[in-house]
């Protein structure tokens, strides 16, 4: 039986070298039908030009502006040619096998999605994925399960938007990423609709994938804390069916503790991509691309 088609579709946001270092871990692997699509967030020329020496085909595809996330992983999608569309951040490395084992998942056709581990690119016997737990409907959080279990295959509520494979059915029967969100939470209201439309979402045991946590965004910048809290609130007004409660919350706690957290620290970037997050989540609704300039 031949090896089904997969679609390796990643987004760049002015990271070469870490691109690059992604690339040439998927070229080591023994896994020969796969083509790699490459988003260029926010860039007018590819990283190769003048055509890289890969054993896999590769389409690189520029974008003038920056859709965010979801939008360029949406603009990949367009371009896929795979059976299997297989998601990855671009801070992230892979192992030979992870293919062959993520496919080996799609075993019944009530499997919407399969992510492997991620484990810590700086320490890799560190987890830091493994699972999720469900969001809480009071808080709007959820924990990463940073357990390996003996299954091969465990269950999810959401799968990881940093490395997770998809049949190219499941994505049609859902639809793409949601765009609204631009940053963050976007793979976690997917897995929503994903699981809506009566589909499993397994996380492989057996393999991983390392992770260069946050390099795009910095692991504690005003940006990441802006989109964190802004979409923390829109996806709890889009999925639950109690959001009065998370609001509730929201006002009482979350907001005076992260504003007494940040005058407390002298945090006074952090402080104003709070509050503006909370503007634009609570009073404008808006959403769409929020410059790391904002907050200098």
């Amino acid at each position: 039986m031949s090896e089904p088609k997969v679609s390796i579709i990643t987004v760049n946001y002015k990271q070469p070298q870490v691109t690059k270092d992604l690339l040439r871990s998927i070229a080591e692997l023994s896994y020969l039908n796969l083509e790699v699509i490459l988003v260029n967030n926010e860039q007018d020329e590819g990283l190769f030009a003048e055509g890289p020496d890969f054993p896999f085909e590769l389409l690189e595809i520029n974008s003038q502006e920056n859709i965010g996330f979801a939008g360029a992983n949406n603009l990949g999608i367009t371009k896929a040619k795979g059976d299997y569309l297989f998601f990855l951040n671009n801070d992230t490395e892979l192992s030979d096998g992870v293919i062959e084992k993520l496919l080996s998942g799609f075993d019944s056709p009530e499997i919407g999605a399969v992510s492997p581990i991620l484990r810590y690119h700086e320490a890799p016997e560190k987890i830091q994925f493994a699972g999720y737990t469900e969001i809480n409907a009071w808080t709007g959080r959820n924990s990463l399960i940073q357990q390996q279990n003996v299954e091969t295959f465990t269950e999810s509520p959401y799968f990881h938007g940093a490395a997770v494979m998809l049949p190219r059915w499941v994505v049609q029967d859902v639809g793409n990423l949601p765009e609204s969100y631009f940053l963050y939470y976007e793979e976690l209201d997917w897995s929503v609709r994903v699981r809506e439309k009566g589909y499993q979402i397994k996380v492989c045991q057996e393999v991983s994938v390392l992770h260069k946590e946050s390099v795009s965004t910095g692991k504690n910048s005003p940006l990441k804390l802006y989109y964190q809290t802004r979409n923390r609130v829109f996806f709890m007004y889009r999925n639950s069916k109690h959001a009065w409660l998370f609001l509730g919350f929201f006002l009482l706690v979350s907001v005076p503790k992260n504003l007494l957290t940040q005058v407390l620290k002298r945090n006074w970037l952090h402080l104003r991509a709070f509050l503006l997050a909370c503007q634009h989540a609570l009073i404008t609704k808006q959403s769409g691309w929020i410059d790391a300039r904002n907050f200098s």
